[in-house]
């Protein structure tokens, strides 16, 4: 799955900085930290040092921290350089590194790379090697927070518990094969269906928490559909705080989709304001309009704008829109310019909102209704960071587990297959820890880790 040579990469960000920090892994470190300050280093000791070239030119002035394996990140041997943070100095230092660690074999890492040896040496596993990546691409607190809890092995206790009471429960159960005749009376005296419930009921529970985690880290999709001049960009610009889209009284105003990424009470909200929907001649326009469809597609949730004095084709417009709604994917529909209804703000129909993009009116109640139907739990204690794969595998486990609580309540000789739901339950979960995932998904995991990580 990796290369054994030792590794190099620049684990700081693109760019000018005060310090930036190059890491090194490998095998045993030892004899390249000698060429590199002609000494030996004590481990977990910082040291300044100033490394030279080889006409003996000093490149820098640095501090160099040698962790000796397996007591480090990745489980080898492992050498951090802090520079000074300039771009081309950072560039001599490796460059330097890799003159002196070529006999060695000492090589770029590939992305991910570092990470990917931590979870090979058993320093991290799956999940808390994804919340790395996640940690870093954390889009608010609640973010942070969350995969924060993750790297630390909460969703990976959850899932390893889970998967330690099915294993008690298939031990019984496949002690229990050579003996049909004992079925009956092995579900009875371990209390099979019992415990079985019991693990349900806790699936029930991480998969409810797991799509609040992917809620949390993937943020929700929202799109904002309607005609044309019923103040979907005055609402976007409402929702973000600041004037992202041109707002004019023109129809047909916007004509290409415009994101914007806000959070609302800690959730990364990624909205985008499409072109007002109708039929046209004018083929910029058109264009627009076909990547609104494109973006309606895609969406988690749709907020469908109308006017006050809503035409009869809005119905018409709505009932297209719900035709292209992906799976799961709900339609929230909002009348604007509440401001001009005077008196009646307070006889919409129950399941409509009343706003005014242009004073305000409306915008908490809607933001607070986007969150409900979008399914995020904002009184949900102790939320991790889930990706779309976990979610998958907790949902494939928990259709095994219905059937095995089906083939125990049968009886009559379906004992074989109540096992065999049971162990497919248990490999859907044990993917997600990293335990039972084939070579090629870790890799591509692992690849769309940032270099240096």
């Amino acid at each position: 799955m990796t290369r054994k040579l030792p590794i190099i990469a620049v684990a700081t960000a693109p760019g000018k900085a005060g310090v930036g920090v190059i890491r090194i892994s490998g095998q045993n470190l030892k004899s390249l930290s000698r060429a590199l300050f002609q000494k030996n280093l004590s481990p977990r000791q910082a040291n300044l040092l100033t490394l030279y070239d080889q006409h003996g030119h000093a490149i820098d002035q640095l501090i160099a921290i040698y962790f000796a394996g397996p007591a480090s990140f990745t489980g080898e041997d492992v050498l951090e350089l802090q520079c000074h943070g300039g771009p081309q100095l950072l560039e001599l230092v490796m460059r330097r590194c890799l003159e002196l660690g070529k006999e060695e074999g000492l090589v770029i890492a590939e992305p991910g790379e570092f990470t990917l040896r931590a979870y090979l040496n058993n320093k991290i596993d799956l999940a808390q090697a994804e919340a790395i990546a996640d940690l870093i691409d954390a889009q608010s607190e609640a973010a942070v927070l969350g995969a924060t809890r993750s790297l630390q092995g909460a969703f990976s206790d959850d899932i390893n518990n889970l998967i330690e009471e099915i294993t008690q429960l298939r031990i019984l159960v496949e002690s229990t094969l050579d003996f049909p005749e004992e079925e009956i009376e092995f579900l009875e005296n371990t209390q099979a269906r019992q415990r079985l419930a019991a693990v349900n009921e806790k699936l029930k529970i991480l998969l409810a928490g797991t799509k609040q985690g992917k809620i949390l880290r993937d943020g929700i999709q929202l799109v904002l559909a309607g005609a044309p001049n019923v103040g979907k960009s005055s609402l976007l610009n409402r929702l973000a705080g600041e004037e992202v889209a041109i707002v004019t009284p023109i129809a047909g105003t916007t004509r290409d989709r415009v994101k914007e990424s806000i959070t609302i009470e800690g959730v990364p909200m990624h909205i985008i304001d499409t072109a007002g929907l109708r039929e046209t001649s004018d083929l910029v326009e058109a264009k627009g309009i076909e990547r609104s469809w494109e973006a309606i597609r895609l969406a988690d949730l749709v907020i469908f704008l109308t006017d006050p004095q809503a035409a009869s084709e809005e119905d018409d417009l709505k009932t297209q829109i719900l035709k292209e709604l992906p799976p799961k994917c709900a339609v929230l529909e909002v009348i604007n310019r509440a401001d001009l209804l005077q008196g009646s703000f307070k006889t919409a129909p129950s399941d409509v909102l009343l706003i005014s993009a242009k004073t305000g009116a409306g915008i908490n109640d809607l933001k607070q209704k986007i969150l409900e139907v979008a399914g995020w739990d904002s009184h949900q204690e102790g939320a991790f960071l889930a990706r779309r794969r976990h979610l998958d595998c907790i949902e494939r486990a928990a259709v095994h587990i219905e059937k095995s609580e089906q083939f125990a309540a049968n009886g009559n000789n379906s004992l074989e297959l109540f096992a065999e739901e049971l162990s497919l339950a248990q490999k859907h979960l044990g993917e997600i820890t990293g335990k039972l995932l084939p070579d090629d998904l870790l890799g591509k995991i692992f690849s769309q880790f940032c270099i240096g990580k």
